[in-house]
């Protein structure tokens, strides 16, 4: 399809705890990103709880989409086309942005194009690296994913490997808990692993037989669950700084850059990106920055505020499943389980 103007999308992410809204112009130029984060809320319950993270989307998307419009001094006669998140994620807080999104399509009778959660992510490089154009192979790594991917093309991916049970964020999440951090983990495990000796404890790095891109980190968390279980036991001190930089710094980081380098060399790839909410991790950044630096390989990241959950990597996706001719129907409806590539 040739495109013979700028194609403006207003772009609608709700699927976990952030409500966000945003403007992207050709899939690579955010005119507005407006995020409306719960975290304060979720903290009080050590996680996020389904029923309140849909309530609080209902009470604040009108407004992000609102104030999204306003930062980039558009109307919705401007859009051409809505990008929303249709799946994966928490089934009650995707059918807010669904609904929203479908209602100003249906109103305004502009195109409604849904968006792969995951795929958004991936995205994001778009919007800060100019650049960036498939193929390329690419890290997503968040609270709910762990994916190893060859983008092949705009929109088209093909999966080399990814986590058999705990998503990385989700182990941060559960070891930031026991050693007493709090949510959200990631973050909190950034900042205190900096102080830590990496080297104090030695947690194992699974291999799964058969399958070098897959992912394991379940039982990596256990065996830091026992290792505070025991110093609890002999009434030893924990010391958080050394676990977490033990976990995070060492095992952690060691296992996703041997799984991302082993993908590089067996396709012989020199652009390599990383996305999700646990890219904007300082350790992750840094090793990944020096891995690829010694093999010569292009490194391309979002800024950290892309890496977590928001609507420019919405907007982003759906530019180009809107050039190459996606259009869903009043039908469409939140798939909280829907794999990456399905559409």
């Amino acid at each position: 399809m040739t495109i013979l103007k700028d194609i403006k999308i207003l772009a609608i992410e709700s699927s976990c705890d952030e409500t966000a809204a945003a403007v992207v112009v050709n899939g690579r130029e955010a005119l507005s990103n407006v995020i409306s984060s719960q975290i304060d809320l979720h903290t009080l319950y050590g996680g996020v709880v389904p029923e309140i993270a849909s309530r609080k989307h209902i009470e604040n998307i009108n407004y992000v989409i609102e104030k999204a419009l306003r930062d980039s001094k558009c109307t919705l006669d401007d859009i051409d086309a809505i990008g929303v998140t249709y799946g994966p994620g928490l089934v009650g807080a995707l059918l807010v942005g669904v609904a929203e999104a479908k209602a100003i399509a249906f109103a305004k009778n502009i195109p409604l194009v849904g968006v792969h959660h995951i795929e958004g992510h991936i995205c994001a490089n778009y919007v800060d690296n100019k650049d960036l154009k498939p193929p390329f192979v690419c890290l997503v790594v968040s609270g709910g994913h762990t994916h190893l991917v060859v983008v092949e093309d705009y929109g088209k991916y093909r999966i080399l490997g990814k986590t058999r049970d705990d998503a990385a964020g989700e182990a941060f999440d559960k070891v930031a808990r026991a050693i007493g951090l709090g949510y959200p983990g990631g973050p909190k495990i950034d900042k205190v692993s900096q102080n830590g000796n990496p080297h104090a404890y030695e947690f194992p790095r699974a291999k799964i037989t058969g399958s070098e891109y897959d992912f394991s980190f379940s039982g990596l968390k256990s065996a830091v669950l026992n290792q505070i279980n025991l110093a609890t036991m002999k009434k030893e001190t924990i010391n958080q700084a050394d676990i977490a930089a033990s976990f995070f710094q060492k095992s952690v980081v060691d296992t996703l850059v041997s799984r991302a380098m082993i993908a590089l060399e067996k396709t012989g790839m020199k652009k390599f990106a990383i996305a999700g909410g646990v890219a904007s991790n300082t350790a992750v950044r840094k090793a990944f920055q020096e891995e690829c630096s010694k093999r010569n390989i292009d490194f391309y990241r979002p800024s950290p505020v892309l890496c977590t959950d928001n609507a420019v990597m919405i907007g982003s996706a759906a530019y180009y499943e809107y050039i190459n001719g996606t259009r869903h129907g009043w039908d469409l409806n939140a798939i909280p389980n829907l794999k990456l590539g399905e559409r």
